[in-house]
């Protein structure tokens, strides 16, 4: 069942959280947050108190307010199971992220689970937002992505994807403020000094915060984007 709620910057901390909302709204409502304040139609009445609450847990409570404080908007989205290990559990839908000086966008960004949403805004702002202002010397405006959610298996194998239970981002470019699109199989080898170098720092940037990632210098099937998935028993970094 999706619930509405608010998160107040204020009363939350990255390190922990005890408020949760009340389910005020309608089942079938689905609105985008962001910090405080409800950007998609006016917020329904809703109460934050503290304790355990039917619908939240502890952790899912404490991921969502991380990414609201981080000015992240987003949609929480209701739990689905697809079969065959195939599910969208605890997930959301990523609208915009925020960076140190204002916000970028996302495409093609499906349902991702809140632990892999919270990584990924988190390496967006301080990994390349931050890298693509030293090294290149533009903000950052948009990442493009290949998808998040897929019922598959990783190629060549019997093993589910962690695609499929909405755990992974791939990741094909990222555009700049002042126009400039760096493209993972464009530039990963051919593209100019700083472009080469902005593309390595992003990638071991995501490589501190996620458990697998893997770029072109992983495999060819690679050679277009970056794939990044929360940590499942161990890392590996190529």
């Amino acid at each position: 069942m999706k619930r509405a709620f608010i998160l107040t910057a204020s009363t939350l901390s990255i390190a922990g959280c005890t408020l949760v909302p009340t389910a005020d709204a309608p089942a079938s409502s689905e609105q985008t947050y962001r910090g405080s304040s409800v950007t998609d139609r006016p917020a329904p009445p809703t109460t934050l108190r503290s304790g355990a609450r039917s619908g939240f847990s502890p952790a899912a409570s404490q991921c969502l307010a991380t990414l609201g404080q981080a000015g992240t908007r987003f949609t929480p989205l209701q739990d689905q199971y697809f079969g065959a290990g195939c599910s969208t559990v605890g997930s959301v839908r990523l609208a915009s992220l925020r960076g140190d000086v204002g916000e970028f966008s996302l495409t093609n960004a499906g349902p991702v689970t809140c632990q892999t949403a919270a990584a990924f805004a988190g390496w967006a702002r301080y990994g390349v937002d931050r890298a693509a202002r030293e090294i290149l010397e533009s903000p950052l405006v948009r990442i493009e992505t290949m998808g998040t959610y897929s019922c598959r298996n990783v190629a060549g194998t019997a093993r589910r994807s962690a695609h499929s239970t909405a755990s992974a981002v791939d990741v094909s470019a990222f555009v700049l403020a002042d126009g400039r699109r760096i493209a993972v199989d464009r530039d990963w080898s051919t593209g100019s000094t700083r472009e080469r170098e902005f593309l390595r720092v992003v990638h071991k940037s995501a490589c501190k915060r996620f458990g697998t990632v893997l770029g072109p210098d992983y495999n060819a099937a690679h050679a277009d984007h970056l794939h990044m998935e929360v940590k499942r028993g161990g890392s590996f970094c190529r």
